[in-house]
């Protein structure tokens, strides 16, 4: 779940996205950045929709975390708050119906749907030079790391860890050019699975008392959100990376212009990524040196 997942993101995201990613958060907080790319719009011809099921599906519970004798009632209240968001995001991304080419860019492409009540949501699909093990590091165990490589984020804490797989997180965005949209902050549930070679990273907007609504922003909602992240076939070192956005930024700005800022902000989230991974590769090699 959301430099989070929006953010994406900007959670997940997530490490602990808020996904998802740094991603959701990610999202919110390059909403006034991306203003600028609105003034300009392309033809792009939607590809035919792969009929492929994916086994994404499963309900991804973890019996023997939640059954621990040492997990209290606010503990139990988490864990199940992400199993809960992350089955429910997977559903929306499994669903075949519905889907429209939103955007596209450098190989990455961003469809959309919308769901009951008007809420429209947003999958990313990419590739990245990184295994699943990789990016889950970096989503989500060092999801308190994301702002030294996401622009978008401020900063994101971790609140309260529950088990191995379930954070509570805060996370704020940076100020937005000319503070046109003032910054967010998000309040959210991380958890995140596993199935094979698959890991899944989910999350949702939560409550968590010490840390009510902070005066100078807006507290925006994001979830059930998710990024679902595999291997390529022969490509070990190499991720198929599936994000699903799906936020309430609040506010007053028009649904219409939120609409179009949010997938623009995955792309750049994910391009942040890609800069961080290329880094960090590079890092690695002068250490061998």
């Amino acid at each position: 779940m959301l430099p989070a997942v929006v953010k994406l993101c900007c959670g997940i995201s997530y490490p602990h996205v808020r996904s998802m990613t740094g991603l959701r958060r990610a999202a919110v907080a390059a909403l006034g950045q991306e203003l600028s790319h609105l003034q300009s719009e392309g033809h792009i011809t939607c590809p035919v929709w792969s009929s492929m099921r994916r086994s994404w599906s499963q309900k991804f519970y973890n019996p023997v975390e939640t059954q621990s004798a040492a997990v209290g009632h606010e503990d139990v209240f988490y864990l199940r708050q992400g199993e809960e968001a992350l089955n429910e995001a997977l559903e929306i991304v499994e669903s075949t119906d519905g889907w429209k080419l939103d955007l596209a860019e450098n190989g990455d492409v961003i469809y959309s749907k919308v769901l009951k009540g008007n809420r429209k949501v947003f999958r990313l699909e990419a590739e990245l030079d990184a295994s699943p093990e990789e990016l889950y590091e970096i989503l989500f165990l060092r999801v308190e790391e994301m702002h030294r490589w996401n622009p978008s984020i401020t900063s994101i804490r971790v609140l309260k860890q529950v088990g191995r797989n379930t954070v509570v997180t805060h996370e704020v965005s940076a100020e937005t050019a000319g503070n046109l949209i003032g910054q967010r902050d998000f309040l959210s549930v991380r958890h995140s699975s596993r199935s094979g070679s698959r890991v899944y990273l989910g999350g949702a907007a939560t409550r968590f008392e010490s840390v009510p609504p902070q005066p100078g922003f807006v507290r925006a909602e994001d979830g059930p959100t998710c990024i679902i992240l595999h291997a390529l076939p022969h490509h070990s070192g190499k991720s198929r990376f599936i994000w699903l956005l799906n936020m309430d930024v609040k506010g007053w700005l028009p649904k219409s212009l939120v609409n179009k800022a949010l997938p623009r902000a995955q792309l750049d989230f994910t391009k942040h990524l890609r800069h961080h991974l290329t880094a960090q590769t590079q890092t690695q090699e002068k250490s061998r040196t």
